[in-house]
């Protein structure tokens, strides 16, 4: 029993925990300094953000976590409901069908909102919640802002939706300038 239980953690959790960087890239301290310019900051919060996606996102759920250390009821119930999400949600590959009805995924994902919510506000943390969350969007984008960019792989620039925008492939550096003063 125990055996498949893990094994289907494992199984669920794979194609989530795929993107996750290595946390010694995430946190090195050595690639921290300020950007030059507003446009460098903007730039650097959207590739990293897209680069460390996942370590942003098990950053927060930490620290949300840990928002809500003296409420262990709260913690449990949430902890049944991320099963929940894992198992009707992110691991699903067929739609899921009840009482012979199909239901869609949007069906889904209300339901488990509603069912988060309504857990948050049974417990009485949604200040908790809110402080939690808000210092952990702070700190992402601290280190969004700050953490320099010049590292990161190639290939995750290419993927970015941003990508037109960060390269400059189609800059030719050598061509007289256009316009006049």
């Amino acid at each position: 029993m125990s055996q498949s239980v893990s094994s289907f953690f494992k199984e669920t959790t794979k194609p989530l925990t795929s993107g996750r960087r290595p946390w010694s890239l995430f946190l090195d301290l050595s690639l921290l300094n300020f950007p030059s310019s507003i446009h460098d900051t903007t730039t650097r919060i959207t590739q990293n953000f897209f680069h460390f996606s996942v370590n942003y996102s098990i950053t927060l759920l930490i620290i949300l976590s840990l928002s809500l250390l003296y409420h262990p009821l709260v913690l449990i119930a949430l902890f049944i409901t991320l099963i929940a999400w894992l198992s009707l949600y992110f691991s699903r590959e067929e739609p899921l069908s009840v009482l012979g009805y199909q239901v869609s995924d949007w069906m889904v994902l209300v339901v488990l909102f509603m069912v988060d919510f309504s857990v948050v506000i049974w417990g009485e943390v949604f200040q908790n919640f809110v402080v939690g969350g808000g210092i952990g969007v702070v700190l992402m984008l601290l280190h969004a802002g700050l953490r320099s960019t010049d590292d990161l792989v190639a290939d995750d620039i290419e993927t970015s939706p941003y990508a037109n925008l960060l390269s400059d492939d189609d800059v030719d550096y050598n061509a007289p300038p256009t316009g006049g003063l």
